[in-house]
C-alpha cells in the first residue's frame, strides 16, 4: 500500500542515511521499522485484557498459602 506520512526532516535524513548504509530502500526500512514497533506494542492488548479479567478480585494470599511460602523462603537461606 501506497501512503504519505511527514516526519521532521533529521528523521528522514537519519532514516535515508540508515537506509543506504544497509543498502535498503527506505520504503523497506520504514516497513522493518514499523514491524517492529507493532511487535513491541503487541503485548499491550494482552495485559489489558488480563487486567480486565482480574480486576475486582482480590491479590493477597490465603493465610495458609503465605505461611508455606514463608516456609520455603526460610529454608532457602
Amino acid at each position: 500500500m501506497k501512503t504519505a506520512v511527514s516526519i521532521p526532516d533529521d528523521v528522514f535524513a537519519s532514516a535515508d542515511a540508515l537506509a543506504k548504509r544497509m543498502r535498503v530502500s527506505r520504503s523497506a526500512l520504514y516497513t522493518q521499522a514499523i514491524e517492529e514497533f507493532v511487535a513491541r506494542h503487541r503485548g499491550d492488548r494482552v495485559t489489558e485484557r488480563l487486567d480486565a479479567v482480574y480486576e475486582g478480585q482480590a491479590s493477597e494470599l490465603d493465610e495458609r498459602m503465605a505461611r508455606a511460602q514463608r516456609r520455603t523462603v526460610e529454608c532457602d537461606w
